[in-house]
């Protein structure tokens, strides 16, 4: 099995194919087979279908949860529950991220999208547009981050 370059944590690549049977995912997940029907029984998010044969095919997306899961469990050293939680806030982070995307580009720009990001004393000078599309995601992933906060805030002075 082929693996990305880098170091701790390299993610294994997955073949482009439609389903994936239990030891094809075992060797990219890189844990035995009965690890894997253990996860299923933990973690909702995966549910591979079954062939006629009764053999478990697992989706793309079934595999990059899995990944997921494995690097929660075995690199962050979560437990089970304790990656359950996370994969579940992913799962709303991702849906807000979409929500205010989905939001920003129907209604156009927002009040926060006047200010600029600003990197130095020479801003605007010699930097590329690349770079000033890195600067305007971080500085939209802050203030995504700051808004959840500020939600969690008002929930807790709300109880």
């Amino acid at each position: 099995m082929e693996r990305t370059r880098g170091g701790r944590g390299s993610v294994p690549s997955i073949p482009s194919k439609l389903y994936f049977r239990i030891g094809e995912v075992s060797d990219i997940v890189g844990v035995k087979p009965y690890v894997l029907r253990y996860w299923e029984s933990e973690f909702p998010d995966i549910k591979p279908s079954k062939s006629k044969s009764g053999q478990r095919l697992y989706k793309r997306r079934d595999v990059e949860m899995l990944l997921k899961i494995k690097g929660l469990l075995y690199d962050e050293r979560f437990t089970i529950n304790g990656a359950r939680k996370r994969l579940k806030d992913w799962a709303k982070s991702d849906s807000r991220e979409q929500a205010d995307s989905a939001i920003q580009e129907s209604s156009g720009p927002r009040q926060l999208d006047v200010f600029e990001v600003h990197g130095g004393p020479d801003d605007g000078e010699g930097q590329s547009e690349e770079t000033e599309r890195v600067s305007h995601r971080e500085s939209s992933k802050v203030l995504i981050k700051i808004r959840r906060d500020l939600e969690t805030l008002l929930e807790m002075v709300r109880q």
